[in-house]
């Protein structure tokens, strides 16, 4: 398998370093045999000018042809091989399963995408028209309609190598909405960066997309020149809290700040109420140890806070937790630095006073053991959140409350988080709601009876949540509402008919549902 490591700069291939780093085993630490040369300042730059000239050209594409370019990457992704799959796994230390179905996931989702393009609805058209004899003053015609707003740089995830990394939901959001993409690829897996990269080029020399269209860097130190950039004017991110602040103050501070949407930190927390513990408790430690455990707990959505309330039903919950938690062998991570940092949050929990572990203080030197961790539960009311630091792996903390005031006074003060879930019993019924309510204030995904993971794409998901579980609770980074992150409303006024954008012609040449008039149609306008 040839890997050049280069950057990938208006359909070329550049690289001026000549101090490479190397893509690693996640299982064993081995250094494989790819080299990857960090990009440059000069590099960055042209990426970013590349991504603007394209923009001119990107942003005119008819719908059709550019959802015909995001099925065109979804094909190129789903005919990759067998060797993808293994260098995706030897990179990433998942099993085939998860990888295979990762693939499908990031092609469907390009799929999704093209779906919403060309439905147009994302466009939003509103058109007022003119009322020339209107009292005391006329009104003039005024159509708005939303455009894309330029070049996005792109952070890929380390967590998801496919899904939400080169040709993720954030790649795949920003080329729906008309925006060319500069991907900083992420360097715990380089070569499947590489690999998703060279997809994405072949479905735009197929689909007759400009050059710039795509863009991708190598190397850790091209992320903030990447945004501090003025070509760049949108930035998505998934990662850690540090990182994400990092990067939001950077396009803060710039001459033109621009946004950046950024997913962050998340303990997800697990309500489980008296009646659903009392009837189906043993099932519920089950279903939890899977989800705190699954893909070594390395997703923004793992449920690293579970919250009872106190009492025989509960103690027995917590019994069985612990018992499943032990069962569940240890797990390779993503990267030797990410289980370090796994091991040293895990301390950091330990050490906390009025903290108990009760699973998982042996440990094997290259995996992480899952563990679960007891609270007093005052430290749900301390103020510094010690609960609520994300400890990124398989873990998660037991806490008992008083009675469902006390667990609607420690919602009350949470931190903004992307999910919570709520497992409850028809004998539970009073309390559902006031908590729902509560809840709902404090998340982007209220969860009925179920655990956080696994994450839906469609028209109706929210991925996000308030900070610091996100930069921003506007958006979503998953479903086709992510879309919006990278639009902006155009108004246009008194112009004649010809000169307006087909979304806003009298015609409706799109065919599109517009609000007009206060009211949506779909029909053509007779002025």
């Amino acid at each position: 398998m040839e890997i050049l490591g280069k950057q990938f700069v208006d359909g070329k291939r550049l690289a001026a370093s000549v101090t490479p780093f190397f893509s690693r085993d996640a299982a064993t630490g081995e250094t494989l045999p790819y080299e990857f040369f960090p990009a440059t300042e000069t590099e960055i730059s042209a990426a970013a000018t590349a991504a603007a000239t394209a923009f001119r050209s990107y942003r005119a594409t008819g719908l059709e042809e550019r959802a015909v370019f995001l099925e065109a990457i979804a094909a190129e992704l789903d005919a990759s091989g067998d060797a993808f799959i293994s260098i995706v796994m030897r990179e990433s230390g998942l099993p085939e399963p998860r990888i295979r179905g990762e693939r499908l996931r990031t092609s469907n989702q390009l799929r999704l995408f093209a779906t919403v393009v060309r439905r147009g609805d994302f466009l939003g058209p509103r058109i007022d028209t003119a009322l020339p004899d209107r009292q005391p003053l006329p009104r003039p015609d005024i159509r708005q309609y939303r455009i894309a707003v330029g070049p996005v740089a792109v952070f890929g995830a380390g967590n998801f190598p496919l899904a939400f990394s080169v040709a993720g939901g954030d790649t795949a959001s920003a080329l729906a909405a008309g925006c060319p993409v500069v991907v900083k690829a992420h360097s715990g897996h380089p070569v499947t960066s590489e690999l998703v990269a060279r997809a994405i080029v072949r479905a735009a020399d197929r689909t007759g997309m400009p050059a710039g269209v795509f863009g991708m860097l190598f190397g850790d130190n091209s992320g903030a020149p990447l945004v501090k950039n003025p070509e760049i004017k949108s930035v998505a991110f998934t990662g850690s809290l540090r990182g994400g602040r990092a990067l939001s103050e950077i396009a803060a501070s710039r001459p033109e700040p621009i946004p950046v949407f950024a997913e962050m930190s998340s303990v997800n927390p697990v309500i489980l109420l008296p009646g659903a513990v009392q009837e189906r408790g043993n099932a519920i430690a089950s279903t939890l140890a899977a989800s705190v455990t699954l893909g070594a707990g390395q997703f923004c959505t793992n449920p690293g806070l579970i919250i009872g309330i106190a009492g025989e039903a509960f103690e027995q919950f917590c019994h069985q937790l612990a018992e499943e938690m032990k069962n569940r062998p240890p797990a390779i991570m993503l990267t030797r630095a990410i289980l370090n940092n796994y091991q040293e949050g895990s301390a950091r929990l330990a050490k906390i006073p009025g903290m108990e572990m009760l699973t998982g203080t042996s440990t094997a030197p290259d995996r992480a053991a899952a563990r679960l961790f007891r609270a007093a539960p005052e430290l749900l009311k301390d103020s510094n959140h010690p609960l609520e630091e994300e400890v990124f792996g398989p873990a998660t903390v037991l806490v008992a409350v008083k009675n469902s005031d006390e667990l609607l006074e420690v919602i009350s003060v949470l931190n903004g988080q992307l999910t919570a879930s709520l497992f409850a019993a028809g004998s539970d019924g009073a309390v559902c709601k006031p908590l729902m309510e509560a809840l709902e204030t404090r998340v982007g995904r209220v969860i009925l009876n179920d655990v956080p993971t696994g994450v839906e794409v469609c028209d109706a998901m929210v991925h996000g949540g308030p900070f610091p579980a996100t930069s921003d609770s506007r958006s979503t980074s998953v479903g086709t509402l992510a879309i919006d992150r990278f639009l902006r409303p155009v108004c246009f006024q008194g112009y004649p008919d010809h000169l307006l954008p087909e979304a806003l012609q009298d015609a409706n040449p799109l065919g599109l549902r517009r609000f007009v008039n206060g009211t949506w149609s779909e029909a053509p306008i007779d002025r």
